[in-house]
């Protein structure tokens, strides 16, 4: 039993996650900044089933302050995630480009962040995390080179939910200008 969560909040200066795992009778807890060393506490019990009651209220615990469920750290997504992240950043572009940072802005940011889990630094300025359209095209290239091409003739047993890895991309994510 495994979760990882996030939660991102661009405004208010916060890209966190935090994570837990069930071995046995222990509770493996993991929590920090996206990017950074994290922190992490051992909880030892008498059984497993003890564990697992504490793993189940931690985790509504985080879920009912805002976190949500991701995929670990610029590790591996969905192909469907991956979709769904580069419609938000085209949504983000339509932004950048006319350089509206309104809270439709933030919401998309916010969304992108909990799908890909992100690296941002300690301060972060939602205002200048795109400093150009070039910079979400260079991350819609990025996330298109992961996904599969598609065969005229797929298979209908082939519904299985692929994932891809994003470590590969992960050095090269933030354009360095």
């Amino acid at each position: 039993m495994e979760t990882y969560l996030v939660y991102a909040d661009a405004v208010n200066n916060s890209n966190k996650f935090w994570s837990a795992k069930v071995e046995s009778n222990q509770l493996i807890v993991q929590w920090g900044r996206v990017g950074y060393k994290s922190q992490t506490k051992t909880h030892t019990f008498t059984n497993p089933q003890q564990a697992i009651s504490k793993y189940n209220n931690l985790v509504f615990e985080k879920k009912s302050k805002g976190y949500q469920e991701s995929q670990p750290q610029i590790d591996s997504c969905s192909v469907g995630d991956i979709r769904r992240a580069l419609q938000i950043l085209t949504t983000l572009r339509r932004y950048v480009e006319t350089r509206n940072f309104n809270p439709g802005y933030i919401e998309a940011l916010n969304d992108y962040l909990k799908i890909i889990p992100t690296p941002l630094g300690m301060q972060i300025d939602p205002c200048h995390i795109y400093n150009s359209v070039a910079d979400v095209d260079h991350q819609i290239r990025l996330l298109n080179s992961l996904l599969p091409i598609e065969k005229p003739q797929q298979s209908k047993d082939d519904s299985g939910e692929k994932v891809v890895s994003l470590k590969s991309i992960s050095q090269h994510f933030w354009r360095v200008v």
